[in-house]
């Protein structure tokens, strides 16, 4: 009688917990198919690289969701892994390395997709001689391949720097002007100043480029690498805050000059084989260049009066510290006119009026660097990249 009260006991605390699970799993699967029909609002699709799962070997053990930093690139849906947001996914590969039965492996996005990618060499130089792209611009958005590309065309650029010059000592040229203070461009910095290089730096935005603007606390690289000036960095996971705090310790050290806010226009080439660089703050002339720019482009402006006020911003990266009073009024057919310290004035149909506020974003799109790419002379075209992101991977 005992023992099958136990067996009783024992079956309805298994049933208890499979319908747990059940349910728990139908929650999970709810959120992720409310996840996948916002990511097919984006219907371009993934960029760059990116996870393909091959169903048919897929357990659907979550092994992959778990790990992945971009939180719901990946989910579970009918007891197979499946993408739902896809344009997340910047290809750190950890996703495959979790996977215990080898079903995911990681691809570039289609050709069709990548139409608009800078043709580059195997050492990153694009068509236009002496001028290298590192870091997402040239494909893969990972910061440690921007790190290591960054350094990698400058290793060039010192062997060939010889070669170039042929003898000549023009004043005024420095031997690499790099364009962008990112990953790649703080990683090329740092090597030009370890191999003696003369350089000048300029970043449109603020020291750290994209990775200054990513929200707080996430995760931005995800295995060690080495960085110049410093060596093997071997921690496993870095937040943002990390790893600015990290690049400005070296910055302080080592020297580094970086000018910010100072966005690049025109480059050319000149017939003597150096380039011409110029700014809206200033000119300068160059032996080699490297473009270090990301993939984000350059916000477009209003043109408007007040637009350079601190309170005017190009994107939102943390909604929640901008909590108003839960009103919202919008205003179509309306034209801005001026932007002032504690209000914006607007025309609506014919009339202007003026509206207090505290902050001001602007979403008017932007000017993609393929534009400023083709200006410079870089041949633009479809390029997979598929075995250089597995040769990446099998280096570690």
């Amino acid at each position: 009688m005992l023992s099958t009260v136990v067996y009783i006991a024992f079956g309805l605390l298994l049933l208890l917990s499979i319908v747990r699970h059940v349910r728990r799993t139908n929650r999970k699967e709810a959120a992720a198919r409310a996840a996948a029909e916002r990511g097919n609002l984006h219907s371009d699709g993934p960029r760059a690289q990116h996870p393909h799962i091959d169903a048919t070997h897929c357990i659907g053990c979550g092994a992959c969701v778990e790990v992945c930093p971009e939180g719901d690139v990946l989910a579970v849906l009918a007891g197979k892994a499946a993408i739902v947001n896809g344009h997340k996914c910047i290809g750190h590969g950890l996703c495959a390395e979790a996977c215990p039965v080898g079903a995911i492996t990681i691809v570039m996005a289609s050709p069709s997709v990548g139409a608009d990618m800078p043709q580059l060499s195997t050492e990153h130089e694009t068509n236009v001689p002496n001028l290298f792209i590192a870091g997402e611009l040239g494909g893969l958005a990972l910061i440690k391949n921007a790190v290591n590309e960054g350094r990698d065309c400058i290793d060039l650029i010192g062997r060939r720097l010889f070669s170039i010059k042929r003898g000549r000592a023009v004043p005024g040229v420095v031997d690499v002007c790099i364009v962008g203070a990112g990953p790649a461009g703080i990683s090329a910095s740092l090597r030009a100043i370890e191999r003696k290089l003369s350089y000048v730096t300029l970043e449109q935005d603020e020291f750290g480029g994209t990775v200054a603007k990513y929200p707080r606390q996430k995760i931005v690289m995800t295995s060690p690498v080495e960085f110049p000036l410093y060596g093997k960095f071997n921690k496993l996971q870095m937040s943002k805050e990390e790893i600015i705090k990290f690049w400005q310790k070296l910055h302080g050290r080592a020297g580094l000059t970086v000018n910010t806010q100072e966005k690049v226009e025109r480059i050319s080439r000149e017939p003597d084989g150096t380039f011409t660089i110029e700014s809206a703050k200033g000119r300068y002339r160059a032996w080699t260049v490297i473009l270090a720019l990301g993939r984000r482009g350059t916000p477009r402006k209003l043109g408007v009066p007040g637009e350079e006020l601190p309170k005017v911003m190009y994107g939102l990266i943390e909604a929640e510290a901008y909590t108003q009073s839960g009103r919202l009024q919008v205003i179509f057919n309306s034209q801005p006119v001026t932007i002032a310290e504690k209000s914006v004035r607007l025309e609506v149909a014919g009339t202007v009026r003026e509206i207090p506020n505290d902050y001001v974003w602007v979403f008017a799109g932007g000017t993609p660097p393929s534009e400023f790419l083709k200006a410079c002379g870089v041949q633009m075209g479809p390029q997979d990249l598929t075995p250089l992101i597995r040769d990446i991977q099998l280096a570690g």
